[in-house]
């Protein structure tokens, strides 16, 4: 019987020791990636002072991509034509892709320059992007940068001016404010916005004050001609926007954030909706990090540029969901049974995970103060939870389908003029309209 009880006694601390192996680097993974972007979160509470440039000086190609965009498309090329920038300036480019409704002949109506095209194998916006930028470079009319947009977008009539001021400056691929179009429509749509405006603080404007690189989001997006010219677009997977970004960081092109470029994008509307995008996103997220994490971190080594080793830390960012997921799991199962591995925030400060924890609820209280929310935005944040914690059986099955390539394109249905927006939204209506002392 003693025998036998130093046997399991033995066989318990080796199966420990196992468990320890695995569960103790994957505390510290956990640990570093929470304080990491919790630091660099507090960064993103208050903005730099900056002197910009007012003279219009840069010249823009304005591309909408849009594939059956034909409730949206008017109002958005309506808006565009309106922007507080001299006409001589830019441009209104629509790429009618693989459509088969009237996107083309509104668009044109509405004064868009309209190139239709028609691939039935090469579907997805990185493909018409890569289609129509081919076409931009052959015409005789030269531009300094690219806008893009989204069919479903609005835009806020300082949008070129802000960013004609980056390019200014020496900036070359810059991501513009992401605000939402819609975000009282439905609980989903607000939440969604929610997690927009606290990134566009606790992210991209923290990381913008210490110099790091933001990440292009698909939309409110300006790059320079002659970085693309130099380097092509090359990026046609399911997150393009990404593709790109880490595609000239690892050049040692970073990308800057234009806080107060703001392009509003239209939120999904129902859950499913939001499920079949975010999964988009993380399909494509991972696939990237498969294939550009070992040349960024060589790259990041060679150059000593620490902003391609927090580019590599943002790719990771999947896998840490994923392995704080099972590190909670494995915690449950330890309550219930035996301890099997130690627990290093056992032997942490608990004032620190105090501070972290309710640093982690404060954040978003603290934003939405920032830009003085309207009171539904307050109400949907009860529910902000529900869409944080679906991330996670999104990443997981975005890593099951990362190989998958399909495009899955999301119904826009929001119809609303620029001055329509601007009249419900009665907090920005009081700058808005007071700024369109036109410049053209």
């Amino acid at each position: 019987k003693l025998l036998n009880q130093e046997d399991l006694k033995g066989a318990n601390k080796s199966m420990n020791f196992m468990a320890d192996f695995v569960m103790i680097p994957m505390q510290f993974i956990i640990f570093f990636f929470t304080v990491y972007y919790f630091v660099i979160a507090f960064f993103g509470v208050w903005r730099r002072a900056e002197e910009k440039i007012l003279k219009p000086e840069k010249s823009f190609a304005v591309i909408v991509a849009a594939h059956n965009e034909e409730q949206v498309i008017g109002p958005l090329v309506d808006n565009l034509k309106m922007l507080n920038y001299p006409n001589s300036l830019y441009d209104i480019f629509v790429i009618a892709d693989n459509c088969t409704d009237n996107t083309a002949t509104i668009a044109q109506k509405n004064g868009a320059l309209v190139f239709e095209r028609t691939n039935h194998e090469q579907k997805g916006k990185g493909f018409a992007m890569e289609w129509m930028f081919s076409k931009l470079f052959k015409l005789e009319k030269k531009y300094d940068a690219v806008a893009i947009f989204d069919a479903d977008n609005l835009v806020h009539p300082n949008f070129l001016l802000e960013m004609n001021s980056k390019l200014c400056k020496g900036d070359k691929v810059i991501q513009g404010y992401l605000d939402a179009k819609n975000p009282h429509d439905t609980w989903v749509s607000g939440t969604f916005a929610i997690a927009f405006w606290v990134t566009n603080h606790i992210w991209h404007l923290a990381k913008s004050n210490i110099g790091l690189s933001s990440v292009l989001g698909g939309t409110g997006m300006c790059i320079s001609t002659d970085i693309l010219e130099e380097f092509g677009w090359g990026a046609t997977c399911l997150t393009e926007d990404m593709e790109f970004t880490m595609k000239v960081l690892a050049k040692g092109v970073r990308t800057t954030w234009a806080h107060d470029a703001i392009v509003y994008d239209e939120k999904p509307l129902t859950f499913m909706q939001s499920w079949r995008q975010r999964k988009r996103w993380a399909q494509g997220h991972f696939d990237i990090a498969q294939r550009y994490i070992p040349k960024m971190i060589k790259e990041g080594i060679k150059q000593k540029d620490i902003r391609i080793i927090d580019a590599v830390i943002h790719l990771l960012q999947p896998h840490f969901l994923l392995i704080s997921t099972a590190f909670v799991i494995a915690s449950y199962i330890q309550i219930q049974v035996p301890p099997f591995y130690t627990n290093i925030y056992s032997l942490l400060p608990s004032q620190i995970l105090s501070i972290i924890m309710i640093g982690q609820y404060l954040l978003p209280v603290i934003i939405l103060m920032r830009i003085r929310a309207q009171w539904q935005t307050w109400a949907y944040l009860i529910l902000y939870p529900v869409f944080i914690y679906s991330w996670i059986p999104i990443t997981f099955m975005g890593f099951l389908h990362r190989n998958r390539k399909a495009w899955s394109h999301t119904q826009h249905t929001r119809s609303i003029s620029y001055e329509e927006f601007v009249m419900k939204n009665t907090d920005f209506n009081k700058e808005a309209f007071a700024e369109k002392q036109i410049i053209k």
